[in-house]
């Protein structure tokens, strides 16, 4: 076989990986531009089939087309994808039973005619005559042909350069191995976000490393579309009680600045609006203000004390929103930039004091 990614597609595909349960990121997708569907391919981690999930996956955005993860669920509460009727592309790990296999490969010609196989970097680590034989079985149980599967090369959580320089060389075997095959695309994706924000320090905007972000440019010579968790971690801290404090998490160049905000006086809806207002007069608020994405606009209208404070599953959505369209901002410009060696402008001056 061939490889099938010569180098960098002519349009980029970005690939997040969002969780259902975070029902702030399904609400993000909802209001994507539809000019750039194209170039969007979210993974969508499901958890639980229930009514909310399905008029979610109803509600996104005509030619949006999400692939759906399952292996959360039982293997004996088969989801049967080719039944859902709503157009999506099933996600397959290596580990798969037999009959689950099937599903999917029913799944994908009943809607793409294709799937994603998700290698997970930490977890997969059979050895590359192993791999092999892992996707062999899945074309061979789902019937698709390894043209009609899209890889997804999953690096988990890469928090701190230490992380990223384990990553580096793990994936690059990885990435070597699937030369071998004639796969449809390529992707590595990686989540940056800390597990845990509960220990920053409020009130102020902290800058936060997107790691993941820096081990794509470590890779841009492979020629790999680009993946990540969006604005949350790869792992939750399922030890970490969390806080309920007022949380935008804001996706700059390289970096992300999380605003917690723990002012007190007056009313939650006040606490909110000062944190927006600083946003909106920080250095990293974009020049295009609220028309860069519905986050933005829902973000300035607090500011502006036009609308209330929200939910915690609110901010989610608005700062995913931001996340998103500044990353294919960012994937979509002009080819000269994205080619290997390129690296994205630096990040804004930092404002605030650094994580502890």
């Amino acid at each position: 076989m061939v490889p099938a990614h010569g180098g960098r597609a002519a349009e980029p595909v970005y690939r997040p990986i969002l969780a259902s349960r975070r029902r702030g990121e399904l609400e993000a997708l909802h209001h994507v531009d539809p000019a750039v569907t194209p170039l969007l391919a979210p993974i969508l981690e499901i958890d639980a089939v229930d009514r909310s999930t399905m008029d979610a996956l109803r509600r996104l955005p005509v030619g949006l087309l999400p692939a759906v993860d399952v292996t959360a669920l039982p293997d004996a509460a088969d989801p049967e994808l080719a039944r859902w009727g709503v157009p999506l592309m099933p996600v397959v790990g290596l580990a798969e039973s037999d009959r689950r296999l099937a599903a999917h490969g029913a799944a994908a010609r009943a809607y793409a005619g294709r799937a994603l196989v998700r290698l997970r970097a930490a977890r997969d680590r059979a050895g590359p005559d192993a791999s092999t034989t892992a996707v062999e079985r899945i074309w061979r149980f789902t019937a698709l042909a390894p043209e009609e599967c899209d890889l997804l090369v999953d690096a988990g959580d890469v928090c701190c350069p230490a992380d990223v320089r384990v990553a580096e060389p793990r994936v690059r075997r990885l990435l070597a191995w699937a030369r071998r095959h004639a796969w449809r695309s390529v992707t590595v994706a990686a989540g940056g976000m800390p597990p845990t924000l509960s220990r920053l320090p409020s009130d102020e905007p902290v800058r936060l490393d997107r790691w993941d972000w820096q081990l794509w440019q470590r890779l841009s010579d492979t020629g790999v579309d680009y993946g990540d968790y969006g604005v949350g971690p790869a792992v939750a801290d399922s030890s970490d009680p969390g806080d309920r404090l007022p949380t935008v998490r804001y996706t700059a160049e390289g970096s992300w600045w999380v605003y917690r905000w723990s002012r007190r006086g007056g009313r939650g809806d006040d606490r909110f609006a000062d944190l927006c207002r600083a946003l909106v007069s920080a250095p990293h608020w974009p020049n295009t203000g609220a028309a860069f994405s519905w986050g933005d606009h829902e973000l300035l209208r607090r500011a502006r004390r036009g609308a209330g404070a929200g939910s915690a599953a609110n901010w989610t959505a608005w700062s995913t929103s931001h996340h998103l369209a500044h990353v294919l901002a960012t994937l979509s410009r002009p080819l000269d930039d994205t080619l290997p060696g390129w690296h994205p402008r630096p990040a804004p001056p930092q404002r605030g004091r650094p994580p502890r």
